[in-house]
């Protein structure tokens, strides 16, 4: 007699499913998009990992946020290559980030603050894993302002962006 054994899944499966799937669609179309500095990209997923992180809560917004390198690397073809590394140490960095800045008292952030915080968080890590692993050369470090001030400019395009997410979201639940 075979016995046939059924995953059960939750609401919360199925959201982290389409949010992810989302968040994998931007990433791939972004990285697409051509950039004036190696791994510049707006970072336009986060915009579906803070808005997740506000909406649903850090654990919801860090699979969001570690299912989206993963799937996204898979259907690039990017696995385990030194994009792979640095777009992952990025994301573990940002989701660190979240979570903390989630337990501070209060009501955290905000979009805006979550969203500077942790795509500063994100650009420091891949710097530091990009030179420890790739291009040990003191030179890297004349980027490393540029690279904290796009950081920031993105930081606040995505967090802003979010604000406007939430807002229709909240306007549309009243």
């Amino acid at each position: 007699m075979k016995k046939s054994y059924l995953i059960q899944t939750t609401r919360d499966d199925h959201r982290i499913a389409w949010l992810s799937a989302l968040a994998v669609t931007i990433h791939i179309i972004e990285s697409a998009l051509p950039s004036p500095l190696p791994g510049v990209k707006p970072g336009l997923a986060n915009v579906i990992t803070i808005s997740v992180l506000i909406l649903f809560g850090w654990r919801m917004a860090a699979w969001v946020n570690l299912l989206r390198v993963l799937a996204a690397s898979l259907l690039i073809g990017t696995f385990l290559s030194p994009t792979f590394i640095l777009s992952l140490s990025g994301a573990l960095a940002s989701t660190a980030t979240f979570i903390l800045l989630s337990h501070l008292p209060g009501r955290g952030c905000g979009p805006i603050g979550y969203s500077i915080a942790t795509a500063m968080a994100h650009m420091m890590a891949q710097f530091w894993v990009a030179y420890w692993l790739f291009i040990q050369h003191d030179g890297l470090f004349y980027l490393l302002p540029i690279l904290m001030t796009i950081a920031f400019v993105f930081g606040i395009l995505c967090g802003v962006i979010v604000f406007a997410i939430l807002k229709t979201q909240l306007v549309e639940r009243i």
